[in-house]
């Protein structure tokens, strides 16, 4: 899925992959640094814990908004998505909370470049280097996911039920109250 942030002039692309198989993340991201073109940001998310495409959509633009600010917290702007996905302002918590483990089988990627032809050799590069199958189902919301997105946002049933009243379905109240908390974050600078 590829989307132009009109306000930043920027292109993203969010994208999952199934049946992932990284034993050491730490080197698997060394090396997608090293192999990516310097005009793109790229960034990989657990995708257990991510509450849609959407999720990484607002994650994005709330980091890009932090630089162009100058309100960031993280050097780059893929550990600032980081940050706002996980809606965390420390680095290290953030990516236990949202980051890619060796037990993490579903993976979710965003890629941030100022052209759509960069980020979609970003992707081709991610496909070609990444164990898994790509499958952007794994950004879909399961009644077992929402539990764990809810655990681990603080999400209370109360105000899941209390914000499923004005939307529809588990899905769209429960991305809406995960973007509510990426928003707050801004405003406990």
């Amino acid at each position: 899925m590829l989307k132009l942030i009109e306000e930043f002039n920027k292109y993203i692309v969010v994208a999952g992959f199934k049946n992932a198989r990284i034993e050491d993340a730490e080197k698997f991201l060394k090396t997608i640094q090293k192999k990516k073109e310097t005009a793109t940001e790229i960034q990989f998310f657990d995708a257990q814990l991510v509450a849609t495409w959407q999720h990484l959509y607002f994650a994005a633009l709330n980091a890009l908004t932090a630089f162009k600010n100058k309100e960031n917290r993280a050097k780059s702007l893929a550990m600032e998505t980081m940050l706002y996905a996980s809606a965390q302002r420390q680095i290290r918590k953030a990516t236990e909370i949202l980051g890619i483990k060796p037990t993490s089988t579903k993976i979710a990627v965003l890629i941030i470049g100022d052209k759509p032809e960069t980020v979609k050799t970003a992707l081709a590069m991610i496909q070609r280097s990444i164990d898994a199958h790509s499958d952007d189902s794994v950004l879909e919301t399961s009644s077992g996911k929402a539990a764990k997105i809810k655990e681990a946002f603080g999400i209370t049933d109360k105000e899941l039920k209390t914000v499923a009243k004005k939307k529809e379905g588990l899905e769209k109240s429960l991305t809406s109250v995960v973007i509510e908390r990426m928003a707050l974050l801004t405003t406990q600078r």
